[in-house]
């Protein structure tokens, strides 16, 4: 049973929460720069809800060939190592397959690791940087 309260938008309207959460953890936290680009109008964005608060967002748009990209995953600080970045992986996962995804590719922090592999996912291709972080790719079948 879920937790939270999830909404899915497409696209950049109604994204206003989904942009403060990256805010928050991207740029304030992490001190990355970047935290909208050209993707963003095509991708469904999850957020989920605890009550009114706006708590997690990840967001979720079609690469190629049956395979489906997540990104962008941030979890506000209070509600990390609590389950609520595994529900929002679940849902972002659940969103895949009704849109027909066979696979999903994401690009994780290197700190995220083995969140990603207790997920299912497995490391692939080398690490690399994304502006100061280190980086890898990995995937799951559906």
């Amino acid at each position: 049973m879920n937790r939270y309260r999830c909404v899915v938008r497409k696209g950049l309207c109604g994204i206003e929460d989904t942009m403060a959460i990256r805010v928050r953890v991207f740029h304030d936290e992490q001190g990355f720069t970047e935290v909208i680009d050209e993707t963003d109008p095509v991708a469904h964005n999850i957020v989920l809800y605890d009550g009114e608060r706006p708590i997690a967002t990840g967001r979720l748009f079609p690469y190629r060939d049956g395979i489906y990209k997540i990104g962008r995953v941030a979890v506000e600080q209070e509600y990390r190592r609590g389950g609520t970045g595994r529900e929002l992986m679940a849902q972002l996962e659940a969103l895949a397959r009704s849109l027909g995804a066979q696979a999903i590719q994401l690009s994780a922090q290197e700190g995220a690791i083995g969140f990603y592999e207790r997920l299912g996912y497995a490391a692939f291709g080398e690490w690399y940087m994304d502006e100061h972080c280190p980086h890898r790719d990995m995937t799951k079948t559906l």
